[in-house]
């Protein structure tokens, strides 16, 4: 089995790095190989609402000229992801919110993420670690992913690049979530073909000013 993960820092080893490399430490430990993704320091265009993807349904953002589409077939290939991401006013870091915005809406289409693994972790110096982790829930949540917990909301506190090994919880809380990953891992690889998938359902959509 195999998990990517995406680095949302524009710092290539920073604090959310390490934040991801802690998980990865478990996972590879349960036999799991981890690819870790740079997202952070790339230039990337956010979605433009043109909605080509509803209409081309081929898993494949309409914007072709960053590496969001080659990512996009490397969480489409594998059995977890997960998402990191640096706390920018209480929010995700710019860059990382314009790929997963298209990349989920990308593989919405389609469903290709349902049922998958997915976790998120948020590095910080202070304040704003819960809110970004919600933030970074919504996308799993909404593509019907299968989410792991640890023992704390996964949030690691340190300011300059590394520093985050200094916080014993912290680096607990990523351990828990490694280990509570692979093993929700290895219950969906060992239930397929036992235990019967949900059908994908219809979306239904609802607005509320007629």
């Amino acid at each position: 089995m195999k998990v990517v993960a995406f680095n949302g820092s524009p710092k290539k080893e920073g604090n959310t790095y390490h934040a991801l490399k802690l998980v990865a430490e478990q996972l590879e430990k349960a036999g799991i190989e981890v690819e870790i993704i740079h997202v952070g320091n790339q230039t990337l265009k956010g979605c433009m609402g043109c909605n080509a993807c509803a209409k081309n349904r081929n898993d494949r953002c309409i914007i072709e000229e960053d590496e969001v589409n080659e990512w996009i077939q490397k969480m489409i290939e594998a059995d977890g992801i997960i998402l990191g991401s640096p706390v920018y006013f209480s929010a995700i870091g710019g860059t990382m919110k314009s790929f997963l915005d298209r990349a989920f809406y990308v593989t919405s289409m389609s469903g290709a993420l349902r049922h998958k693994v997915g976790a998120s972790v948020a590095a910080v110096r202070r304040s704003g670690g819960v809110p970004v982790f919600n933030q970074l829930n919504n996308y799993i949540n909404y593509a019907e992913m299968l989410m792991p917990s640890s023992n704390y909301w996964n949030v690691i506190y340190g300011r300059a690049p590394g520093e985050v090994l200094s916080d014993e919880e912290g680096k607990q809380i990523m351990s828990v979530l490694g280990e509570n990953m692979a093993w929700l891992m290895n219950l969906v690889e060992n239930g397929k073909g036992t235990v019967k998938e949900p059908e994908k359902a219809r979306k239904v959509f609802t607005n509320f000013v007629r």
